[in-house]
């Protein structure tokens, strides 16, 4: 039998590098998971379900791992050496992730499967993918729990690895959010993760020569006692993860529309999400030493977490959005970050906090002694995560899509005051006072009542909301629709004017000024004209869907699917814009997937004469992937012979990198695209990118005869609609074409699968109003394509005349 060890607390000299192994565990741990969303969302898609799926897959892993470490690896193994082990078949997996993926993907796509059958392949290569690693990474902190005694000073080192380990993650999502997959590629992340694997394995197995260990007799009996009233303590941890990990997804759609919803935005809230935790676990495990009640103290800190949520809501919903604060002022970025920063910690802060906190409370309260410390970890943590992932799930695909953020709010109250009651009643013969509970019952009643609702302005101009509630205080925006929807929070306004906007988390994707609706039309006429006679369409992205009518109106045209990712957007948004949209959900030709496009053009076999992509702005999270060369080459794919694509790209909101990134990446995949321009008063503001599978000839006369032709009347009215009077005029909207953009290309940085470089780039020009320069650089490489244009000689001269070579005025600053 093993020698019974008096104490198994670790040596304090060795305790720092122990804690900074966890450390280094934590950070690649979020290295990983940053890199394996955006690998799988490749794959899976970009909708809330897909990404609720992915989260809790990964979470699962881990609650995993941490129930069946205990149970299945012998507590006479050496915790450093397993931990090595556990740490070094991390990286193996994630390496082998990093190189299969693509193969997964071309498997998902030769299946075909969409609807509820693709949702449930989803989880399912979800569960492939992530299950090994995040189980090895879910059993590490019961590893190393072993080399502790579960005393009062060995649960609260616990809590001080979990802190190490937080801290570690806030790193990790700090370096890949900010520095890796910015500068690099989601390769290069990977290795730099695997490698700190490798290293805190050779470290943990070089200190375990020099550590000797042996485990307690309980240890090797796997002594299964508890504290009376455990079982509530292992609910109220659980309903504490439900919590926490249910505000995190309501915080993210919230503070994502106040800074803008880029990569970066969601790389700070994390962060800041993270380090609070960490530190509130670092402070309870301390102060845990000296608790003489852990479970009132936990409950204590359940019932601080009401009036902790109560003020983050009162934050994000009443107070910061109304911050006269006006991120374009600045164009360096980072001078908004340190704001965004702030304001983050300050509306999220104290409750991450206090949910940090909660963690080696609830060690402390579970705790029995010389139990063995890995089960105690294990359940705990199993609890937790337990908790977390039903969180996940309800709050992302049920209150935040159905119920909105105020009724997710004040449930989170109501969960957590549970939480409280569980470990503040009173129970048994010696029952004590009421008053904790009672107490508890008043704060949380008062505080549910008094959450406040989402202003439908900030749903609809999110981190502008201040300043449009004041600028236009004489033209004030009336909010006629807003809702929250499965993936995005929705709205239209409307000007005394008469022009109303779709708005979709605090960004307008739309709207019927005279400029978007003639960027909506041209998505749509452009290449139905190109095309002789177009008879299957595909639209990406519904909007108000004007782009989607305007193929209503050629007779050629006998289906039309349009790939939305919100169900919200055509039930709801359509009706708003009938009459420029044609009212076109009521054409029999129209069918509307709800699905992620780059999905639904993988599980699909149909190849259509023209696809239009009305994409949401590339800073976006999450939209880069429509933008990569991949996919671009997965469309030019499902095109017929002689079909046609067209792109939108804004200039406005982009920098001259994001810019070249965009047109070089179509034009890698299109060598003979081209470019055509939609100024505001002479000055740049968004572009259309179109291609033809074929030769890219324009014939002018027969352009002229079709919008000539009666079945193409209602064509030609709605281009004499948005400005355009004749097919001259519209060929005359040409900017440019690849070939001739090569010079100006040649920096120009390819966005691809493993990369996703645009939404970097992009994520760094989200408050520029460059779209003058951008247009004028392109400009400045525009001549006339005699054998792109054929035709008469009147024709050509006229489009000659017509094309618009001079600079513009210098763009200015606005929404």
């Amino acid at each position: 039998m093993p020698a019974l060890m008096k104490d198994r607390v670790v040596l304090p000299g060795r305790l720092p590098l122990l804690l900074v192994l966890f450390i280094g565990s934590g950070c690649s741990a979020l290295i990983y998971e940053v890199v394996w969303s955006q690998l799988l969302e490749l794959v899976i898609g970009a909708s809330a379900i897909s990404l609720g799926v992915l989260l809790g897959t990964f979470m699962g892993g881990m609650c995993l791992g941490s129930l069946l470490f205990p149970r299945l690896v012998s507590a006479e193994r050496h915790p450093l050496r397993v931990y090595a082990l556990l740490e070094s078949g991390t990286a193996a997996f994630g390496l082998l992730i990093l190189a299969g993926i693509p193969y997964i993907g071309d498997l998902y796509g030769a299946i075909g499967a969409s609807g509820f059958r693709g949702i449930f392949l989803r989880a399912a290569i979800c569960v492939v993918c992530l299950m090994p690693p995040t189980v090895l990474m879910g059993a590490t902190l019961p590893a190393i729990a072993r080399w502790v005694q579960t005393t009062p000073k060995g649960i609260a080192w616990l809590g001080f690895f979990y802190g190490a380990n937080i801290a570690g993650a806030v790193i990790g999502c700090v370096v890949a959010g900010f520095y890796l997959l910015r500068i690099y590629d989601m390769t290069v992340a990977t290795y730099v993760a695997a490698a700190i694997n490798a290293a805190v394995a050779l470290a943990a197995f070089f200190i375990s020569k020099s550590a000797s260990y042996a485990p307690a007799e309980s240890d090797s009996k796997q002594t299964s006692s508890t504290v009376p009233g455990s079982r509530l303590v292992y609910t109220a941890i659980a309903l504490s993860g439900l919590a926490a990990l249910g505000a995190e997804v309501i915080w993210n759609r919230l503070l994502s529309m106040l800074f803008g919803a880029s990569v970066y935005a969601f790389s700070i809230i994390l962060a800041v999400f993270l380090t609070g935790l960490g530190i509130g676990s670092s402070r309870a495990s301390a102060f845990s030493r000296s608790s003489t009640n852990p479970r009132r103290d936990f409950g204590i800190c359940q019932a601080l977490l009401i009036a902790a949520i109560a003020w983050s809501a009162y934050m994000t919903n009443s107070s910061l959005p109304y911050w006269p604060i006006n991120p374009t002022l600045t164009m360096n970025l980072f001078h908004n970050f340190q704001m965004d920063i702030f304001r983050c910690a300050l509306a999220i802060g104290p409750a991450a906090l206090l949910w940090g906190a909660s963690f080696p409370l609830a060690l402390a309260a579970a705790a029995v002694r010389n139990q063995d410390p890995g089960r105690l970890v294990g359940g705990i943590y199993a609890a937790n995560t337990i908790g977390g992932i039903v969180g996940v799930a309800v709050f992302s695909l049920v209150f935040a899509a159905g119920y909105g953020t105020q009724l997710a709010q004040q449930s989170l109250i109501v969960i957590t005051l549970v939480a409280a009651l569980l470990l503040l009643a009173p129970a048994g013969p010696d029952r004590k006072s009421l008053m904790p509970a009672l107490m508890a019952v008043i704060l949380g009643g008062i505080f549910v009542v008094t959450v406040p609702k989402v202003p439908g302005g900030f749903i609809a101009y999110g981190r502008f909301f201040a300043n449009v509630s004041y600028n236009l205080r004489t033209n004030k925006p009336e909010v006629i629709y807003s809702a929250e929807g499965v993936n995005a929070p929705v709205a239209v306004t409307q000007l005394p004017s008469g022009t109303r906007n779709f708005h979709v988390a605090g960004k307008i994707e739309a709207s019927t000024e005279p400029r978007d609706m003639k960027m909506q039309r041209m998505l749509g006429h452009l290449p139905a004209l190109y095309n002789p006679s177009p008879r299957s369409i595909l639209v990406v992205g519904f909007g108000a869907g004007v782009t989607a009518g305007a193929f209503t109106l050629y007779p050629s045209v006998q289906r039309i699917v349009i790939c939305e990712i919100e169900p919200l957007v055509p039930k709801a948004i359509a009706a708003y814009f009938r009459k420029q949209n044609y009212d076109v959900l009521k054409d029999p030709r129209v069918e509307i997937v709800y699905d992620d496009a780059r999905n639904f053009m993988r599980t699909t076999h149909e190849k259509f004469d023209v696809i239009s992509y009305d994409s949401i702005h590339p800073w976006v999270k999450g939209a880069a992937s429509l933008y990569t060369d991949e996919y671009f080459n997965l469309a030019k794919q499902h095109l017929n012979p002689g079909g046609t694509i067209s792109l939108w790209v804004p200039l406005y909101e982009c920098s001259m990198d994001a810019a070249k990134s965009q047109i070089a990446t179509f034009i890698k995949i299109f060598p003979d695209g081209t470019l055509w321009g939609n100024t505001l008063q002479g000055a740049g503001y968004d572009i259309v990118l179109m291609a033809k599978e074929g030769d890219p000839a324009i014939d002018l006369e027969q352009l002229t005869e079709r919008l000539a032709r009666p079945d193409h009347l209602n064509v030609k009215y709605s281009l004499e609609d948005v400005g355009v009077h004749s097919a001259t005029e519209l060929a005359a909207l040409y900017a440019g074409r690849g070939s001739d953009l090569a010079p100006w290309l040649a920096d120009g940085q390819i966005n691809d699968d493993r990369s996703l470089r645009l939404q970097y780039l992009a994520g760094l020009s989200l408050n520029d109003y460059n779209q003058d320069a951008i247009y004028n650089a392109i400009l400045s490489y525009n001549k006339f394509p005699e054998d792109l244009f054929t035709g008469p000689t009147e024709l050509k001269e006229a489009v000659k005349k017509g094309i618009v070579t001079t600079k513009g005025t210098k763009g200015a600053k606005g929404t």
